[in-house]
């Protein structure tokens, strides 16, 4: 336990060390330098067959790479397949979304027996 001096002496460090620049208000302008990093982002341009909304309700003749992925985030595993076989196999125009279940589910390993629990957690992703 500090003396009661040590603790006047760490309680005017405290004071002086304050930065002289204050913190952004919550109604402030953001920083332009936060803009920039933003848009400089290399997921801030991407183009709709990426890993969101719009590249899992895909068809599989819309999606441009040749190689499908999609990965489980509950048990970590990851399938992949080419888009010729995945064409072959579900047809051409087989949303991406189901067919990447459908890859998880054939070879899952979560079995628990209960529906609410059995079955991976998809995370598409369209090299």
């Amino acid at each position: 336990m500090p003396t009661p001096k040590q603790m006047r002496k760490m309680a005017h460090d405290i004071g002086r060390r304050t930065s002289p620049v204050r913190g952004l208000a919550p109604d402030d302008d953001l920083p332009p330098e936060y803009w920039h990093a933003l848009l400089e982002d290399a997921g801030a341009d991407r183009d709709q067959a990426g890993p969101g909304v719009a590249g899992r309700a895909l068809r599989l003749r819309q999606i441009p790479q040749p190689l499908l992925r999609v990965g489980c985030r509950r048990c970590g595993r990851t399938v992949e397949i080419q888009k010729v076989d995945a064409v072959r196999l579900y047809g051409p125009d087989a949303i991406w979304r189901h067919v990447g279940q459908r890859l998880l589910d054939n070879t899952c390993s979560q079995r628990t027996g209960r529906h609410e629990e059995d079955g991976c957690w998809p995370a598409y992703d369209v090299p």
